[in-house]
């Protein structure tokens, strides 16, 4: 990994050389000017990452270099050292740009504490606002957990075994289903998805396998269905979970013998067809409760690929804001805005239940709503601004945290207590019992 420069800029020999000592602890290079105009030079021919100035020099002060460097140089952080007489010029350097400053006297483990803190925010703000988001088949993220997910799509991808992908909502479950279908040998063979939860039930067996004219009312023609229209392809059933027993049969028949039957023939076609279903419930205690079929779950999990929640991968979520802030700012025909600090703490910080899809819903909000070319924190809904000044759960105890997250969520529903539950993933006879014991 590349190292961070860092530019110390102080009129006493005696500062900059303790400072270059205290900073040999972390891996920076380290520049030094003994005043602010020897500062513009080297930042005029040297890339620096960070700038550690003193407030009071003879000639240009430490304020007019914050000035400088805000104009000409937008990712290159500061921090304005300052004696206690010059505070009140130390405040006026933060709100002209500076990121942090530091009252002498100063500890080095307070210099390091601030300095690793503003290289660390410094890249979180190159990564939204400069770095173009790596990806792998439309999937963004580099993260170790996302780096593991594509190492088994790489190698499910080479052959027609059953792929079972599991994860909440929001994770991206469908996108990881073509990246399958489109890393394999035939990416240009149809890719047919299906929302199992969006079909009427009686009408499943129709739309998966088609049926023949007059095989029931209102079959006026023969239609083919989505199985015969994925040949040589892949078929990706979303909320599988959500099919009922005897099509769960069905089913199960299709994935044995890899052949079909439409409606009203007794005719059975083969097909080649690799099959790809997704959830975001747990099967495993559907087959308990006898909600969905032992046999068939085995067979669909054949390779399993479970996409962790957004809260467990947050280094990602630079990349996506990035990402979204480009797709949005194209459809939009919009210039792509700069995002402020503090609009981007907030949505580092916010803890996501709805997982990727809820964080593109944020940008693309902030961007239809607001034609600045900047995304403050006030364009941000409310709900996400108040995870700035959240409690932090591991003061809290288990309960006081489901408590306060039952809340979150029937708040974001306006009180909706069917939808909440469903969210939630539980009954509405036990919401409103841990409503009541929230009450008590």
């Amino acid at each position: 990994m590349k190292k961070n420069t860092v530019l110390i800029v102080d009129d006493s020999p005696d500062t900059l050389e303790m400072l270059t000592r205290q900073l040999e602890d972390i891996k920076v290079n380290i520049l030094i000017a003994s005043s602010v105009e020897a500062a513009l030079s080297i930042l005029k021919n040297t890339p620096i990452d960070l700038v550690i100035t003193d407030f009071k020099m003879p000639g240009l002060t430490g304020l007019d270099l914050v000035r400088y460097i805000k104009d000409n140089h937008e990712y290159t952080a500061m921090i304005m050292m300052t004696g206690y007489a010059t505070i009140t010029g130390a405040v006026k350097a933060i709100k002209m740009g500076a990121d942090e400053y530091l009252s002498k006297p100063f500890t080095q483990e307070e210099l390091l504490q601030v300095v690793q803190r503003v290289l660390h925010k410094l890249q979180q703000r190159r990564l939204v606002q400069v770095e173009k988001p790596e990806s792998f088949a439309g999937i963004i993220g580099k993260s170790l957990e996302m780096q593991k997910i594509y190492e088994i799509i790489r190698k499910a991808s080479q052959s027609k075994a059953t792929v079972l992908i599991t994860g909440e909502s929001g994770v991206g479950k469908e996108l990881v289903a073509r990246a399958i279908h489109y890393q394999s040998a035939h990416p240009t063979s149809p890719f047919i998805p299906v929302n199992c939860a969006a079909i009427p039930q009686e009408l499943l067996e129709s739309e998966f396998f088609g049926h023949l004219k007059g095989a029931f009312t209102g079959a006026g023609i023969t239609r083919k269905g989505f199985f015969q229209a994925a040949q040589g392809g892949s078929i990706f059933l979303d909320e599988v979970s959500e099919m009922i027993l005897p099509m769960q049969a069905k089913l199960l028949r299709v994935v044995q013998d890899r052949e079909v039957s439409m409606v009203g023939s007794y005719k059975a076609e083969k097909i080649d067809v690799r099959i790809i279903t997704a959830t975001n419930k747990n099967l495993l205690s559907l087959v308990e409760k006898g909600l969905f079929r032992e046999d068939l779950y085995y067979r669909l999990n054949v390779i399993n690929i479970d996409i962790p929640p957004l809260i467990e991968h947050k280094e990602d979520i630079p990349l996506l804001i990035r990402y979204f802030v480009q797709k949005h700012a194209a459809e939009l025909g919009h210039s792509i805005p700069h995002i402020t600090d503090r609009a981007l703490e907030a949505l580092l910080k916010y803890h996501y239940p709805g997982n990727i899809r809820e964080l593109e819903n944020f940008i693309q909000r902030a961007m239809v709503l607001n034609d600045k070319a900047m995304i403050e924190i006030s364009d941000l809904p409310e709900h996400l601004r108040y995870s700035l000044h959240s409690p932090n759960h591991w003061q809290q105890t288990l309960n006081q945290v489901e408590q306060d997250h039952i809340q979150h969520v029937l708040s974001m529903c306006h009180g909706n207590k069917s939808q909440a539950a469903d969210i939630l993933g539980i009954d509405r006879k036990t919401l409103h019992r841990k409503l009541r014991e929230i009450e008590k």
